[in-house]
């Protein structure tokens, strides 16, 4: 610690001017410049950087404490807002076991030996996933659905040679943004297929479909809440040779028919509503599941059980086909990690529910989504915005503007719905509205008195 007598403050400094000192004789340096010489003068930094003085530890809490006082957390508000972060309850076993310092603080495995704990903690997690998806092999994780979409058209376009993929303008809008980034500079073009009555233009979309397509997206359920018609959707997709990729909500498959079943070959979802509290953007997690025959151009990791050789159950990285274990021009993705603590949340959410337990959470959610649905279309000035079979979000058209309306509801401490017409000029005054199973009906009769 050293004091400053200008400030009169405590500031922790990391290194002293002997310590630099040694560390340049060490490394046969003069000084501190001649280690950036390779940087020409106008490009470097010719002054101190305009930071305000250092604090002490007790006023940096302080001032931290007062910014993080100006936020509302769900702990505070009671949330009818979705749009992909979705607040479903938590067991507190998830928390206890993720918080255990062998998997808080372990690190991707890349010494499998090493790490049997987590690798078969991932192997669980790939289990369930291939389970609830009815699909054949997952993968150890992605980053969020957004980065798991925009790997699978990748996939689709390396196994089909296609360079088209065609895109449900009912998937979300921030998966979109992501899909462009993903295929900027490798010759994918991606097209738009318009939604109508709140769910994917099966007809629109046929009229796109030929033998250029590698892949079509859709969301099940999908952006507006609406259930898809997968069976159909995967029919139009195969008839052309095209890979059928959805991307779901894994809530959602406690109750719906699993993508597998509709013989799909790419699933995404985002795994966060599966025991992953809402973030302030993260941490999220991207689950990716596919058929065997494709695996091998599937990114990321894939753990496998084998048998040691005394004959005990061993887990090993069976399947490691990115740029930073094997040859660039052989990887099929340069995706860095996976999110192993997030796949554990994961897990153990769906062991400490198991079957009948997600299945019951499914129900009480479609069906506190449905009574707030009925509730809020019976009063003036709100209606449905389409009769579409849906899970647990819908759209409301309102007769005023949805930015005043959420406002009204924030001033009376509920989180209102997503205004789509910030992303869909078509649906201004058009609000998103999400019910979960932590709702109740108390909540819900709030809600609608307050609209």
């Amino acid at each position: 610690m050293n004091v400053s007598s200008k400030r009169n403050k405590l500031s922790y400094i990391p290194t002293t001017e002997q310590d630099r000192a040694e560390m340049l004789q060490s490394i046969g340096a003069p000084s501190v410049d001649t280690l950036f010489e390779q940087i020409p003068a106008e490009a470097r930094l010719d002054r101190n950087l305009r930071l305000p003085p250092g604090l002490a530890e007790q006023d940096v809490v302080s001032l931290l404490e007062g910014m993080a006082a100006r936020n509302k957390h769900l702990g505070e508000l009671t949330c009818f807002l979705g749009a992909g972060a979705y607040d479903h309850f938590i067991p507190s076993v998830v928390d206890a076991v993720i918080s255990r310092s062998e998997f808080f603080t372990a690190y991707t495995p890349y010494q499998p030996e090493a790490s049997q704990g987590v690798l078969q903690s991932i192997f669980e997690y790939q289990s369930m996933v291939a389970a609830l998806t009815q699909m054949e092999v997952s993968n150890a994780s992605l980053y969020d659905a957004g980065t798991a979409l925009g790997e699978a058209i990748i996939m689709a376009h390396t196994t089909t040679k296609r360079n088209t993929v065609l895109v449900s303008r009912a998937i979300h809008p921030h998966y979109m943004q992501v899909l462009s980034s993903y295929v900027s500079g490798l010759g994918i073009k991606i097209g738009k297929a318009d939604y109508a009555d709140g769910v994917t233009n099966l007809t629109a979309m046929r009229e796109h479909l030929d033998e250029s397509v590698a892949a079509v997206v859709v969301q099940y359920p999908n952006f507006f809440g609406g259930i898809e018609p997968l069976e159909a959707l995967t029919e139009a997709a195969h008839a052309v040779g095209a890979f059928m990729i959805v991307c779901v909500d894994p809530i959602a498959l406690g109750l719906l028919t699993p993508p597998g079943a509709y013989d799909v070959d790419i699933v995404v979802g985002e795994g966060q509503p599966l025991g992953i509290p809402v973030g302030f953007g993260g941490p999220f997690l991207g689950l990716f599941a596919c058929k065997q025959e494709h695996m091998w151009k599937m990114p990321g990791r894939v753990v496998g059980a084998t048998t040691d050789s005394e004959g005990r159950t061993a887990y090993t990285l069976t399947l490691q086909t990115r740029e930073q274990h094997i040859r660039r021009e052989k990887a099929t993705s340069n995706i860095c990690t996976n999110q192993a603590l997030m796949a554990l949340a994961a897990t153990v959410y769906l062991s400490a529910l198991g079957k009948d337990g997600l299945r019951h959470v499914a129900e009480l959610t479609f069906q506190k989504a449905h009574y707030a649905q009925q509730q809020i279309c019976g009063k003036a000035g709100y209606s449905a915005a389409w009769n579409v079979p849906f899970f647990k979000e819908f759209v409301i058209r309102s007769d005023k503007p949805v930015d005043q309306v959420n406002q009204r509801l924030l001033d009376n401490g509920i989180l209102g719905g997503l205004n789509l017409g910030k992303y869909y000029p078509e649906l201004e005054n058009h609000m998103l509205l999400c019910v979960t199973e932590r709702r109740t009906k108390e909540e819900i009769d709030r809600l609608v008195e307050l609209l």
